[in-house]
């Protein structure tokens, strides 16, 4: 990396004005919108608490910056775009970052921010996973009538000789298989896991503790577990079956199912042969392998288009004969209960393309699991500023880099004195109408 220079460089003149640049600005950021992310914590008092599951073996005498301290460095550097640690080496001593950070001084050193993450351990990390369902409990105002979590698990690459490196056969590399539970566009629950285990380890146990805390706050409350087939096991849904928790999972196929399906794979590979259109038909029967205990309902897809014939299968106890069911019609089912899944891989790709779930890149296992926390935590003040501050505007629905982008991102002249510090930014900013609206929120109440 070149160093960083106050030479001035000169661009191609426009006409015959010369253009002009150097790196001698002193009080200048392009993260003034990161104050969002500071009120943001502050309305949830998300990261306090947090800090106080840290035990600090630091000697008082010498200590220049608090857990907590650190644990908002890294948080909002994460949310603002510096998920590598190097980044601190001079972000420490931008003014903005120091303010948006709740610190007059300068921050820690990307050593000093190493060493915090090497405390990592499995209480701290349990902890944290408390309190973020803690977090989602106290965003209802009032009891909800139903909760859908969506459990998936996804892929983090591995740098190099990492405590827990295994190659999965899966996705045919050296990885981590984390977990990551989601309740509509509310992260619940970031597990890392090595990909030695099969893909649905230690879900049944997560959706377990889930129910039985949402069930003590919210006795009346229906629960759906959602997943796709990676999550087809038949104790998970015999669980769920005696603990009156609704299932929609998919399920894998086999000649049986496909046996029971073949009136309908018939049907539309002979329509699409005459039309040339694709074809889908549906069908609901009971089933049960050799290793369960009882029948299921299955939802079968037949469909065939310019490709070939494609069959999906979907078990569940969402069926129109039941109290309460949700819908009386198998294609409604698949198509808006079961495919609306597919929205939680959109916030698993906000979480590691924008928060960095996947820099995993210690080589210790439990710092590797703070980061995968930290990233849910940076994606916890994201999100709330999405929800209750961007509705009814144009970011409403963005993803967590265009927020970044076009919010927090924005250039300011920082000014300090000995009692204030005032950001001035420009006059041409085009959505100072949502961030001021994104501000007023985050004050209220």
């Amino acid at each position: 990396m070149s160093k960083i220079t106050s030479k001035k460089i000169q661009f191609p003149a426009l006409k015959n004005h010369k253009i002009t640049f150097d790196f001698s600005g002193d009080h200048i950021s392009s993260d003034a919108g990161g104050l969002l992310l500071r009120e943001s914590d502050r309305k949830l008092n998300l990261l306090a608490p947090i800090a106080k599951l840290f035990s600090d073996n630091r000697d008082s005498s010498k200590i220049i910056h608090s857990i907590e301290t650190m644990l908002r460095q890294r948080v909002f550097g994460i949310a603002l775009g510096y998920d590598d640690l190097n980044d601190h080496n001079t972000l420490r001593n931008d003014v903005a970052f120091q303010t948006i950070v709740s610190s007059n001084n300068e921050l820690a050193s990307s050593p000093t921010l190493c060493r915090f993450e090497n405390t990592a351990n499995r209480e701290i990390a349990v902890g944290i996973n408390k309190l973020m369902i803690e977090n989602f409990i106290a965003s209802f105002k009032e009891a909800p009538e139903e909760l859908i979590l969506d459990f998936d698990a996804t892929e983090n690459p591995i740098y190099g000789e990492q405590e827990g490196k295994y190659y999965n056969g899966f996705y045919r590399s050296n990885c981590f298989l984390p977990l990551h539970i989601y309740c509509g566009k509310q992260i619940l629950i970031s597990y890392l896991r090595t990909s030695k285990k099969d893909g649905a380890h230690h879900s049944w146990a997560i959706l377990s503790l889930l129910v039985k805390r949402f069930r003590q706050v919210w006795p009346n409350v229906k629960i759906i577990f959602r997943a796709d087939c990676g999550f087809y096991r038949h104790k998970t849904l015999s669980w769920c079956e005696r603990n009156n928790v609704d299932y929609i999972v998919g399920a894998v196929g086999n000649p049986r199912l496909l046996t029971l399906l073949k009136p309908q794979i018939n049907r539309v590979k002979r329509n699409f042969e005459e039309t040339k259109i694709k074809q889908r038909e549906f069908a609901r029967f009971m089933y049960a392998a050799e290793t369960w205990t009882t029948e299921r309902y299955v939802i079968g897809k037949a469909e065939h288009n310019e490709n070939g014939s494609n069959q999906r299968f979907v078990v569940t106890t969402l069926n129109w004969e039941a109290p309460g069911a949700l819908s009386d019609d198998s294609q409604e089912l698949y198509d808006s209960i079961y495919c609306a899944r597919g929205d939680m891989e959109n916030r698993i790709k906000d979480s590691k393309l924008d928060v960095a779930s996947g820099r995993t890149s210690c080589h210790d296992w439990w710092p590797n699991q703070l980061r995968v926390l930290l990233s849910a935590l940076a994606y916890i003040l994201i999100d709330y500023i999405r929800r209750c501050c961007l509705t009814e505007t144009e970011l409403a629905s963005a993803q967590m880099g265009t927020i970044r982008l076009k919010l927090f991102k924005i250039g300011a002249v920082i000014t300090k004195t000995a009692k204030r510090t005032h950001f001035q930014l420009s006059r041409y900013f085009p959505l100072q109408i949502v961030f001021i609206r994104a501000f007023e929120i985050l004050f209220s109440g």
